[in-house]
């Protein structure tokens, strides 16, 4: 079966560097996947790749069977792939519901069924609805730039939904969080709809495992293991990667 999303032979040099060195990822529909690894690993690296923000030197990347190797974020979006930074990406002067409107207004009505005035209050509805999800509602009027990292976060995870992506990009959300923050995250993370895929960048293995039906482990830019947590966890070669991968 063609997975959802397949990377073949990913390569990426800065001069004699090679960020990413012939890297194989293949997610499934609906999969959780993760990808773990040491510093300097390469995980952001391939991320940016399948986001289309970085180009490869080599290799090709396909989604849902179709080559998108030379496809930009905009439309590597338009063929719903959502991603999440490292640092909450939020317009600071617009208030949470405001952000989850942007993202919604291309995507709250059906392709010929538009008329003038009808996308702002479906975005409206959608960003009320995806804020309550995420656990927002309260603090819908307020500015983004007032709320708190965890906030800011969840409100970055609402506006990657509202956008209806197949495939969930997210580079280590955890981080920032408290532990109570982390906690609301595997949960709401556990009860989104298995139609959109999840691919996570995440160094607390506790929140991999919980989460996770397959990791992908990086080392010096290349995949050293792929399996379930199970498999994972058991490695002698993973915890080699992440042994010699310390400072």
């Amino acid at each position: 079966m063609t997975p959802l999303l397949s990377a073949r032979g990913v390569t990426v040099r800065y001069g004699a560097l090679a960020a990413l060195d012939g890297v194989d990822l293949r997610v499934e529909y609906g999969q959780r996947h993760a990808l773990i690894g040491p510093n300097g690993a390469g995980k952001t690296t391939l991320l940016d790749v399948l986001a289309g923000a970085t180009r490869a030197g080599a290799g090709h990347v396909s989604l849902a069977g179709r080559d998108v190797t030379r496809l930009g974020p905009a439309a590597r979006a338009r063929r719903g792939v959502g991603r999440i930074h490292q640092r909450p990406a939020v317009w600071s002067t617009l208030t949470a519901t405001e952000n989850v409107v942007v993202a919604a207004l291309p995507h709250v009505v059906r392709p010929g069924r538009w008329r003038p005035g009808a996308r702002r209050p479906a975005a409206e509805r959608a960003a009320g609805a995806w804020l309550d999800r995420v656990g927002l509602r309260e603090v819908a009027a307020v500015p983004a730039g007032q709320l708190a990292h965890g906030q800011r976060r969840q409100l970055e995870i609402a506006m990657a939904l509202a956008g209806r992506p197949r495939l969930l990009l997210l580079d280590e959300p955890a981080a920032g969080l408290s532990a109570v923050e982390v906690g609301r995250l595997v949960e709401f993370l556990r009860v989104l709809p298995r139609a959109v895929a999840v691919l996570l960048v995440e160094h607390r293995l506790d929140l991999v495992y919980a989460l996770c039906d397959q990791v992908s482990v990086l080392r010096d830019g290349r995949t050293v293991a792929t399996g379930t947590p199970a498999e994972i966890r058991a490695s002698g070669e993973v915890r080699q990667a992440y042994a010699e991968g310390m400072p």
